[in-house]
């Protein structure tokens, strides 16, 4: 089986997604391409869509949420959203390579290329299977004018909302949001943290704003500066953020109880090694923190998805939510004075998110 997979650069959760579709397909023999079908209109214009939304969500992440605001209202409105008919420019390249290639299905962790896939079929082109896969606790806006063969989403309870948006119950399939194979792995708290280097007894607090290292990082590392003790540790993730990085090694350069990692590959393992994870609730970081079992503070979300997002962890009891900052650090804390909240967490993540959502997604397309 030969099968296509399109994402965009517009935040990191999307594709991991994939990326873990791809790992998967290939460690059962099968043929499988990443794209961003952006970058069939050039590597330029791939840029600026990625980096549009970088921008945004980075600098004025309300803008956003207004933008999103104004997606659902429009969403709600007769007739195709400007969303699709942008996409649609891009698709005329997307046809053209898809007629050069033979694949036997295309997954999108994307709404765009979903959009785009969605045009050509309208238009009569003979697309492939399609599965589009969310990667966020909620129907975002714009799903329900897209035409694709199977939905995956993240939990059954998202049914009747994808379906009042649009899309038909018999094409949904709850199956969780894809994560990496090592997010799944046996591998201990003291293995962790012996890979990492990292003290055996110590009280360890990670801190991470995703992909993009977005979310009030420097204001909770402030309160942690004054309030930690000497086996405390803040480990801090900034993702792609080079810049906030930067600022943040010369702020808390000479505390010891601060350290600044930046990007990495090895986030499954700080998870396993980590005793509380703070985190903005995007989507796939989120998952991933509950299909690994730590206990979750989720900081203030990026307004939109990631609002949904929240919710749905706080209603089923797999995170604390806390609206002031002071209050965020407060809960994380308590959890390591009362291991019994902790417990129940993580009790909650296991039984509500499902670990083996990329398996069964190839089961679908091999069944196709």
């Amino acid at each position: 089986m030969n099968v296509l997979i399109l994402s965009c650069d517009t935040g990191g959760g999307h594709n991991s997604a994939a990326r873990s579709i791809q790992k998967e397909l290939i460690r059962r023999g099968h043929q499988a391409v990443f794209l961003n079908p952006f970058e069939l209109s050039g590597k330029r214009v791939a840029g600026a869509v990625g980096g549009a939304y970088v921008k945004l969500v980075q600098k004025h992440p309300r803008a956003f949420g207004m933008l999103y605001k104004l997606g659902a209202f429009v969403s709600r409105l007769p007739g195709r959203s400007p969303v699709y008919y942008a996409n649609s420019l891009v698709a005329r390249h997307l046809a053209k390579y898809l007629e050069q290639k033979s694949y036997d299905a295309i997954v999108m962790p994307h709404l765009y290329p979903a959009e785009m896939i969605s045009y050509l079929k309208r238009k009569g082109w003979n697309c492939p299977k399609s599965v589009y896969v969310a990667t966020d606790y909620t129907c975002i806006p714009f799903t329900g004018e897209t035409e694709c063969d199977y939905y995956v989403i993240p939990h059954e309870e998202l049914e009747l909302e994808f379906v009042r948006k649009g899309v038909k119950k018999q094409k949904l399939r709850a199956f969780g949001i894809p994560v990496d194979e090592t997010f799944c792995s046996k591998e201990t708290k003291q293995q962790a943290r012996e890979k990492l280097g990292m003290s055996e007894d110590g009280i360890y607090y990670l801190v991470a704003g995703g992909s993009i290292g977005a979310g009030k990082i420097q204001q909770l590392l402030d309160l942690m500066r004054e309030a930690l003790e000497e086996v405390e540790q803040a480990v801090v993730i900034c993702g792609r953020n080079k810049k906030l990085e930067k600022k943040l090694r010369k702020r808390y350069d000479g505390y010891k109880n601060i350290s600044i990692i930046g990007s990495t590959d090895q986030m499954a393992t700080y998870m396993r090694a980590c005793d509380v994870l703070y985190s903005k609730p995007g989507g796939l970081s989120s998952t991933e923190a509950a299909v690994i079992g730590i206990p979750l503070i989720h900081l203030t979300p990026i307004p939109g998805c990631e609002t949904r997002n929240r919710i749905f962890f706080r209603k089923h009891g797999m995170c604390l939510a806390p609206r002031m900052i002071e209050d965020q650090l407060l809960s994380g804390r308590k959890l390591m004075k009362n291991t019994r909240p902790a417990g129940r967490m993580i009790e909650n993540q296991q039984n509500t998110v499902p670990a083996d959502a990329a398996e069964r997604i190839c089961n679908l397309l091999e069944q196709m």
